[in-house]
């Protein structure tokens, strides 16, 4: 199938994108890399009229470290990017860590941070990754900025707090702290394929080793990317080993996990408790990381 006929607008400031968006309402729809959007309007799960181009819009563009040692990305700042920059790599290894396993080469050329964050698929690695990094996005309407915690911002299966009127213009991600310990690990059918089960983790740790703080998220299992609070709790305060992170695991039998084509709910908790032991024995230096 192709897309039904629609006109697209091309903007060139983040102002004159908002004015279409109320111009149009609900006949536009925001298109950055268009991965996910090109194939939902190919098969016609969505006819919108209009198309509003964001790519000409630099001021969307850009990976900037700032003096606190937090970074801002820009919305249009592209997967290859991120997977690229030397920045991140330096101050966000999660990231550097995790976009190779974001779909394939071509796809991470075109696909967008703010595209994916806006699109919130419920298997998507860039959620995770900020639920786990305590990221905070940054929104525009014509009424002004408003900044949103990752942690507030998504809310189900493509549901986000982003209003109708409203665009992602940049996600802020905090500077680690100097003891942080990180993790990143999924698993799908093939490499590529969108997780049927993914851990994202970063631990804040006291130079003897103790966690004084935790944010484990898993994605691919539920509605959308959560934290796990009982497991992050249960190693809240340890200082970990491979016993304990085992005496740990029950701490996920309060998670609900979704069926699907892909795989029953009970094989998604069964990769959890797996996953969840590997993440934090790669975070705490027992096992190597894996690559994908």
């Amino acid at each position: 199938m192709k897309p039904a006929p629609l006109d697209i607008l091309a903007p060139t400031s983040v102002a004159h994108a908002l004015s279409l968006l109320v111009e149009h309402g609900d006949q536009a729809r925001l298109i950055a890399g268009g991965q996910s959007l090109m194939p939902i309007l190919a098969m016609r799960l969505a006819a919108p009229a209009i198309l509003i181009d964001l790519n000409g819009i630099g001021a969307l563009r850009g990976i900037h470290a700032q003096a606190d040692g937090s970074v801002i990305i820009g919305a249009l700042s592209r997967h290859r990017d991120l997977e690229r920059s030397d920045l991140v790599a330096e101050r966000l290894p999660l990231i550097a860590a995790a976009m190779p396993w974001v779909a394939h080469v071509q796809i991470r050329n075109r696909g967008t941070i703010g595209g994916s964050l806006a699109h919130a698929d419920p298997a998507a690695e860039l959620p995770a990754l900020c639920l786990a990094l305590g990221a905070t996005l940054e929104l525009h309407s014509p009424r002004g900025a408003r900044h949103v915690a990752a942690a507030d911002f998504f809310q189900g299966v493509f549901a986000t707090e982003r209003a109708d009127d409203e665009m992602i213009t940049a996600v802020h991600l905090p500077a680690a702290s100097p003891g942080q310990r990180w993790a990143f690990i999924e698993l799908a059918r093939r490499h590529g394929d969108f997780a049927l089960c993914g851990i994202a983790l970063t631990a804040d740790c006291s130079p003897i080793g103790q966690v004084l703080g935790a944010r484990i998220v898993v994605f691919g299992v539920s509605d959308c990317a959560q934290r796990l609070p009982q497991l992050e709790a249960a190693i809240v305060g340890t200082t970990p080993t491979p016993t304990s992170i085992d005496q740990a695991m029950p701490a996920l039998d309060q998670v609900e996990a979704r069926s699907d084509h892909h795989a029953s709910s009970e094989y998604r908790l069964e990769l959890l408790a797996t996953l969840a032991r590997r993440a934090l024995r790669q975070a705490f230096g027992f096992d190597e990381r894996i690559a994908p």
